[in-house]
């Protein structure tokens, strides 16, 4: 398969727009939301059998002896390298982040240990778990674009304390879209008695996905952002230790019958985003899996070097830790305020059909660029032009 805008008649997007934002909230293919909607229509055929009787078993007693939502997790598994047994799904990832937190076992003078890079949402869980437990929230601040692997971990290292009980720590960070060591921080981390929760919003798709070799206590992802998911699909890894005190965020009928009982059926919603995740995930594959990635990753990369090339801002960021997506600067004359941000985004949006995401930063402007394989260098040529209009 060749990549490039001529896939865009494979996706539902106005072909009018450079879509450079496949990161925000995803864009499953048409392919995939076809396999969605025959789902949804075998439901409604017989939509009592198919919620109540097969879709999950509820006491985990093996009936019925396949259950839908553990086909699915069993799919999902072998494309993210786990064992089905401690996979679950869920909303998103904030879901899954709120899952752990809101179950786990805190006491009175923990602390959590969150980064200045995390996703505000998850940030604000962690606020409010603190606040209902009596504990605190410590926030460590990285830099957000020109260190290393190394300093990051050895950052995030010395910040755990004797106090530090669970550490959240991001696989791709979402504004500066950075690829963590998350192996190595896991490790560090561990070896300070702190436990992990990883927030992947951004990663099955984006990257290869090995969750059981990282080491994490939980890990939480989104399959309907660079998953080709229907949204909204998310997934929830939790190492077998702590399956004994994990529970979802709304308690249902398989309360204490383990997680799979617990989380495959939390009363009556549309459990087709989750049924059709395996389908999407097979078809990345189809269209080339690490060849894929690997386009997205390249056409990130010319795209940061030609805005570079046109406006001088220099990009420091490591390449080992870019994915899909890059975070890249434009120079103070473009602005430096959220207002500055929202209206070029605005303007980029609705005079040149650019779609991507704009913050504010001292030193200037900052884009996060996103590549899917229905963008190529047209796109990237088309932001050029936009922003030198924009100058």
């Amino acid at each position: 398969m060749e990549y490039g805008r001529h896939l865009l008649a494979e996706w539902m997007l106005d072909p009018d727009l450079s879509y450079l934002n496949h990161g925000t909230v995803g864009a499953p293919p048409r392919r995939v939301m076809a396999e969605y909607r025959r789902i949804q229509d075998t439901i409604e055929r017989q939509p009592a059998q198919f919620q109540l009787r097969d879709l999950a078993d509820i006491d985990g007693q093996g009936l019925p002896p396949r259950p839908h939502m553990r086909v699915a997790a069993e799919g999902v598994a072998r494309h993210l390298g786990c064992s089905p047994s401690n996979l679950v799904f869920v909303d998103n990832a904030t879901t899954g982040v709120n899952a752990v937190l809101r179950s786990f076992p805190f006491v009175h003078g923990d602390e959590l240990l969150v980064t200045n890079l995390g996703y505000g949402a998850v940030t604000y869980t962690a606020n409010y778990v603190a606040r209902e437990n009596g504990c605190t929230v410590r926030t460590v601040d990285l830099p957000p674009y020109d260190s290393t692997q190394d300093e990051y971990v050895a950052l995030i290292e010395a910040a755990v304390t004797e106090k530090t009980r669970v550490v959240i720590i991001d696989h791709i960070t979402s504004q500066t879209a950075l690829v963590m060591p998350i192996r190595e921080i896991i490790a560090a981390c561990h070896a300070r008695g702190a436990l992990v929760l990883v927030d992947a919003a951004h990663t099955p798709g984006a990257i290869d996905v090995d969750i059981e070799s990282y080491g994490a206590d939980w890990y939480t992802a989104n399959l309907h952002k660079w998953g080709f998911a229907p949204r909204s699909c998310g997934i929830l890894w939790a190492d077998p230790k702590h399956h004994s005190t994990l529970h979802p965020t709304v308690i249902s009928w398989g309360l204490d019958n383990g997680i799979a009982a617990e989380f495959d059926l939390l009363g009556t919603r549309d459990p087709a985003p989750f049924l059709t995740a395996p389908f999407a995930l097979d078809l990345i594959e189809e269209w080339g899996g690490t060849r894929l990635r690997q386009y997205n990753h390249t056409l990130v990369m010319e795209a940061a070097s030609a805005v570079v090339d046109a406006f001088g801002r220099p990009l420091h960021t490591d390449e080992t830790m870019i994915g899909p997506m890059v975070n890249v600067g434009l120079p103070r004359s473009f602005g430096t305020t959220k207002d500055e941000a929202n209206a070029l985004q605005y303007r980029l949006l609705n005079t040149h059909g650019i779609e991507l995401p704009l913050f504010p930063d001292d030193a200037g402007l900052r884009m996060r660029i996103s590549a899917q394989i229905y963008n190529d260098t047209s796109d990237i040529e088309r932001l050029v032009s936009a922003l030198r209009a924009e100058a």
